[in-house]
């Protein structure tokens, strides 16, 4: 069977397992506000969705966004989910032969999109204490020159949870604009931070900001995502996006009424996570050999290292699917770093959050008694 096919049988599978706990992709399962689930209705009552919606979105939607990124004077171009957004922002600023430096670990996909552009691909590790998980400038610095197209930020860090201050972002701003470089800042988990800064801000001439709805707001399967830019960027991007005929039209009425609610339940929802995030960091110091290199996370999961313990991550994921919880293996994000974690998303509810933690005990027991490989995507 060719990879592609078994990728997506898998996830059929993982997809129409009933009562499953998706712990492993940073999905949102916590319930939105009720006039979220109220718009979507009611659009749908009304037929809305007989009709395209327009090309870069509603105009409502795309001022909502840039206020809630915190750049209201930038531009917002609603996309179908943020690796769309990634998608075309990469076809359009990436070149053959000039350098895309991004971080390992990082988020795989938009590597692919920059290799398939003709750019080459630089990882800049960071899993490492040291630098506290985290891009330095002094490294970002030293990788950079004439051939350097493109910088990928993602911010938060997706998998490991940590965030730039502000004068990292700064002195990262800086560091792009001294050799002209286009700054992709990642945004995705940005709502689940205590503190998180634009790099917009500083460098609004060749910033590219994408933002999601997928996490904060648990459109996952709704997807709408968004690019935030200069309107001399956006206008590029929409010259000829993998999209002209408007991004779902139920998703933007979900996302408007989540932005216009979002200062009355969101509070509560990053309280529940923290509870989540706590629960664990519990489960894991009774577990000898278990340890959260970052914690607490500024994004709405954790990464558990599981080699003092004797365990491979593929053998712990696939443990966990015996009993109904999806968790990911740190390959999918690393192959440098892979070998030495999970990542366990936390943005759930309590009783699943609580199930992960009251079965890790056993589900290590598990997977050193069961180490040998398994088909994991």
């Amino acid at each position: 069977m060719r990879s592609f096919e078994q990728r997506n049988a898998y996830f059929d599978r993982l997809c129409n397992t009933p009562g499953l706990m998706w712990l492993g992709q940073n999905t949102n399962h916590f319930d939105p506000h009720p006039g979220v689930i109220e718009a979507v209705t009611q659009a749908l009552a009304r037929g809305d969705y007989h009709a395209y919606a327009p090309p870069a979105g509603f105009e409502e939607l795309r001022q909502l966004i840039v206020r809630d990124a915190g750049v209201p004077d930038a531009c917002a171009f609603v996309t179908d989910g943020a690796v769309e957004a990634l998608y075309n922002v990469c076809r359009n600023i990436c070149e053959p032969g000039k350098d895309f430096v991004t971080t390992d670990p990082s988020w795989a996909w938009p590597m692919m999109f920059a290799r398939q552009a003709g750019a080459n691909v630089v990882e800049l590790p960071i899993y490492d204490a040291a630098q506290g998980y985290k891009l330095t400038a002094d490294q970002l610095r030293a990788a950079v020159g004439p051939d350097t197209g493109v910088i990928y930020l993602v911010d938060p860090n997706n998998p490991l949870g940590t965030c730039h201050t502000e004068a990292e972002i700064r002195e990262i701003a800086g560091i792009a604009r001294s050799v002209g470089a286009y700054l992709i800042h990642d945004a995705t988990y940005s709502q689940f931070a205590d503190d998180f800064t634009p790099a917009w801000r500083f460098y609004p001439e060749k910033t590219v900001m994408t933002y999601s709805f997928s996490k904060w707001l648990g459109l996952a399967g709704m997807r709408l995502g968004a690019v935030i830019a200069n309107p001399d960027i956006i206008e590029r991007l929409a010259s000829a996006p993998p999209n002209n005929l408007g991004s779902n039209v139920l998703s933007q009425r979900a996302a408007i009424a989540g932005l216009k609610t979002k200062a009355e339940w969101f509070p509560g929802i990053r309280q529940r996570l923290r509870r989540n995030q706590a629960a664990l960091a519990e489960a894991v110091s009774r577990v000898d050999g278990l340890h959260l290199p970052v914690y607490p996370s500024q994004a709405n999961l954790l990464i558990v290292e599981t080699g003092n313990a004797g365990v491979r991550p593929e053998a712990l994921v696939a443990a966990y699917q015996t009993e109904g919880v999806m968790i990911r293996q740190g390959t999918y994000h690393t192959k440098r770093f892979g070998e030495r974690f999970v990542k366990i998303s936390l943005s759930v509810p309590e009783a699943w959050a609580d199930r992960c933690c009251e079965l890790l005990p056993a589900m290590v027991e598990h997977a050193r008694k069961h180490p040998e490989p398994v088909a994991l995507f």
